[in-house]
């Protein structure tokens, strides 16, 4: 069951002040509360309120989560409240003037009962669309991305019906990208169009090699994609970038002023290394990477569509995977060292990129194995945690739609 209230460990306030190199009366003055107040804090004679909690946080240059020992990526609702530093009835006011919080009649019992997983009272409470639009109204408040109270929403409340988003609405190409497109020389549109076509292949081979389990650089390596080495053609070789361009039937494939000119543009990105080459030794490579602003640029001259995005709530293709993976394996789990990277700071319980990022998902966790008789930890596997599971549950037929090519798909 959620919590069905937050508390503050006393003895951590006197630990981060002392850690921050603060007396108890520099800490009062910072926060402008009583000097004795904060030592009846210390002493846990009185709890901070919500709206002292995110002072208190702030003072102390923490995130809320270090005083109430919530680990990222297992926020409840009101530990969203108390991150935000509102009171029931502070948020219940915000909401009030909202389209979702009137129609829902808002006030600040029906916060509390819906932090405490009690049944609020009101027929249109039992209508995902409405709590869906109020989900939206609650991030504002909150000052968290919509899927940040998805997931708190769904771990207070796990027995009910996920609230449902609205569809976000197809975002038409800017009119700035296709005059930037419409400004390139039909040279530069060459370039530019053959490194987004094999940007996206290497995209391609870079999935392929995570399905078959293979080891893959990080995207800022892979990116940069070779365009052409420092020596004649009929000696180094043409890359595939320069093979693409002669097939494109531009016979000069350089590394000169077309690529100068698009990355002066911000459509790529160009840089060296050196490579060894057999018989020849070690020459200076050209590596381009397309930007964002050039994939949207080649995009609109090529007529493809935006590229599209999830839904705020669902994950990308390569965490969807992640997940797939973790939840197929069954009882067992996974071993804690097949999973690394980034990937752990959007999905797993206990870790955050920086302090102040927004939680992970808390979609999968890292539990012990203990030695027959519990003596010892032997080691330490990757599970799904309930609110992972219920998440594959709910969307699982959206994800399959989106991602058809992702396998493992569970049962």
């Amino acid at each position: 069951m959620p919590r069905r209230l937050l508390t503050v460990d006393h003895t951590k306030i006197r630990a981060l002040r002392e850690q921050a190199g603060l007396t108890s009366k520099e800490l009062a003055d910072r926060m402008g509360v009583t000097y004795r107040l904060v030592v009846y804090w210390e002493e846990g004679r009185y709890a901070p309120e919500a709206r002292n909690v995110r002072r208190l946080a702030d003072a102390l240059g923490c995130a809320t989560a270090d005083l109430t020992g919530t680990p990222s990526g297992s926020e409840t609702l009101i530990d969203l409240r108390y991150g935000a530093g509102l009171t029931a009835e502070e948020v219940a006011s915000q909401l009030r003037d909202t389209p979702a919080g009137s129609d829902l009649f808002v006030d600040a019992h029906k916060i509390r009962s819906l932090e405490r997983n009690r049944q609020v009272s009101g027929w249109h409470w039992k209508k995902p669309e409405l709590t869906g639009r109020l989900m939206q109204q609650l991030a504002v408040v909150y000052g968290v991305p919509v899927r940040v109270v998805l997931d708190a929403w769904m771990r207070t409340r796990p027995a009910d019906e996920p609230p449902c988003l609205p569809e976000r609405e197809h975002q038409a190409l800017s009119a700035t990208t296709v005059e930037r497109w419409e400004a390139l020389n039909d040279r530069q549109r060459v370039y530019l169009s053959e490194i987004l076509r094999d940007d996206q292949m290497t995209e391609a081979e870079m999935w392929m090699r995570r399905q078959s389990r293979v080891g893959v650089p990080s995207a800022a390596q892979w990116r940069k994609l070779p365009f052409a080495l420092d020596g004649p053609a009929e000696v180094v070789g043409r890359t595939r970038l320069q093979q693409r361009l002669r097939s494109a039937a531009v016979h000069d494939q350089g590394a000169g002023a077309t690529l100068h000119s698009l990355g002066r543009l911000g459509l790529i990105k160009v840089s060296k290394d050196r490579v060894e080459v057999p018989g020849i030794g070690e020459v200076e490579r050209t590596l381009v990477e397309i930007t964002r602003r050039g994939r949207a640029c080649a995009r609109a001259g090529l007529g493809e569509p935006a590229e599209p995005s999830p839904p705020v709530h669902l994950l990308s293709e390569w965490l969807w995977g992640v997940l797939l993976r973790v939840a197929t394996a069954g009882p067992a789990g996974l071993h804690e060292s097949e999973l690394s990277g980034k990937s752990l700071f959007y999905l797993a319980v206990g870790y955050r990129p920086k302090r102040r990022a927004h939680p992970s998902r808390g979609f999968i966790e890292l539990c012990p194995r203990l030695a027959p008789g519990g003596t010892h930890v032997l080691e330490y596997r990757w599970h799904a945690t309930v609110l992972g599971q219920q998440h594959i549950a709910e969307y699982l037929h959206v994800y399959r739609e989106m991602y058809p090519a992702v396998a493992p798909t569970p049962e």
